[in-house]
């Protein structure tokens, strides 16, 4: 029996991320990303808090389509903050020199107790066609509800004080993908 080597591509559902940022998948349903920006909740008062998380269950009930929220934590990269305060100190004196080194080695104290990351949130919204026989311009048509979905989104969630924008190119959406399915990032997988 021949040992067969396959590749990640054919493993994965993805068909193809088309221009306008649509991910075909090969059962023939289509998903959007959007990234959302979110608020700092608990600097909020209570009155705040409350209206927030009442325009959330407004967002819930009016979303009568299945959505998917996706959080993403990635660990503080401080190399290149740390370089630019290395290189902007090489003709400085020796008193900057010296409070620099502390601040440097303040923030990667603080870096690693705190085990510092940055968060991502997006939520993926996937369409179906109706009808499984494809048509001339499905696409248009999936495009078209797709960013019905993300208008009614995005509306709800700017009640809440959130940001919402969608991921409309291709290599904006390769990029989200390969940051979910690649840990190392030097390789790239789609």
């Amino acid at each position: 029996m021949k040992n067969k080597k396959n590749t990640v591509q054919q493993w994965l559902p993805f068909e193809k991320v088309s221009k306008n940022g649509i991910i075909k998948f090969k059962d023939n349903s289509y998903v959007k990303i959007l990234k959302v920006s979110p608020i700092n909740f608990n600097l909020k008062s209570s009155l705040e808090k409350e209206s927030i998380l009442n325009a959330y269950k407004i967002f819930l009930k009016t979303c009568n389509f299945n959505i998917q929220i996706l959080i993403q934590s990635n660990k503080e990269n401080l190399s290149k903050h740390i370089s630019k305060i290395e290189k902007n100190n090489l003709n400085k004196n020796e008193k900057i020199k010296i409070i620099s080194k502390k601040y440097i080695e303040f923030i990667q104290e603080i870096n690693q107790k705190r085990k510092s990351s940055s968060k991502n949130f997006y939520i993926l919204i996937k369409e179906n066609p109706e009808n499984k026989k494809i048509t001339e311009n499905v696409e248009e048509i999936m495009y078209e509800k797709l960013n019905e979905k993300y208008y009614k989104i995005k509306e709800s969630l700017s009640r809440c004080g959130n940001i919402v924008t969608q991921c409309d190119t291709k290599q904006e959406v390769e990029k989200i993908i390969n940051s979910f399915l690649n840990l190392r990032k030097e390789l790239n997988i789609i």
